[in-house]
């Protein structure tokens, strides 16, 4: 359920949809009580690639620093 969460957050705040065509493929969702846990897991490991993949395409978002005064400017948004 969490790669659920990870991806509904990421799409929430990005406006942008992560493809997850392999993970709809399996018909398979937390919620599919019935199926084995072999399904299961192999839904939960394709779903977590396709977050990767997707947000791994894509250039950082914040830029860090160790020389900063404050904590609160080590992440700096671009």
């Amino acid at each position: 359920m969490l790669f659920i969460h990870v991806r509904k957050y990421y799409e929430t705040i990005t406006n942008e949809e992560i493809p997850t065509e392999r993970y709809n493929s399996l018909h398979i969702s937390p919620v599919h009580i019935h199926k084995n846990k072999k399904s299961h897991k192999e839904a939960i490991l394709v779903l977590g690639q396709e977050i990767v993949d997707h947000i791994g395409r894509k250039p950082a978002m914040l830029s860090f620093s160790h020389e900063m005064s404050t904590p609160s400017e080590i992440a700096v948004e671009n």
